[in-house]
């Protein structure tokens, strides 16, 4: 099941970072980046980003995590997280598929770590169109997606 998670709620940002740090620690593997800034993530800046969280929960255990912003028929993918051991179970497909029905999006942006291939593949499979590559610095590079709807 798919809900908001009120990121507002102490034990609710401690649940996300328990899905993101692990998830972004194999994205830091698969890049070759282990100075993600997401996991230096804390519940406290998690509940000051302005993201909007949405969980995919297997009863009570959350699996995998979409986060966004919204503005004016934009919505700008922040995270994307599935849990380790949550793998492979298409979970990330229905995070995205769920905020595709969302009323009055015309346009989705996301980006990622240019290396990341599943990710990469996962978008370009979904739809989306590269836009933009950028340098963070020689380690880091990120690719910006964007999907017309």
């Amino acid at each position: 099941m798919i809900k908001e998670i009120n990121i507002n709620d102490r034990k609710a940002a401690e649940q996300v970072l328990g899905v993101q740090l692990p998830a972004y620690k194999i994205e830091a593997d698969i890049i070759g980046f282990p100075d993600l800034p997401p996991l230096k993530d804390t519940a406290n800046t998690l509940q000051l980003t302005g993201e909007t969280f949405l969980g995919y929960f297997t009863g009570e255990i959350l699996c995998g995590v979409i986060s966004i912003k919204q503005e004016k028929g934009v919505l700008d993918i922040h995270r994307l997280i599935v849990h380790p051991e949550y793998f492979r179970m298409g979970i990330a497909q229905k995070l995205l598929n769920f905020i595709e029905r969302m009323p009055m999006i015309e346009k989705l942006i996301v980006t990622t770590g240019s290396k990341n291939t599943p990710a990469v593949n996962f978008y370009l499979k979904n739809g989306f169109k590269e836009l933009d590559k950028k340098e963070i610095n020689e380690a880091l590079t990120i690719t910006a997606f964007e999907k017309i709807l």
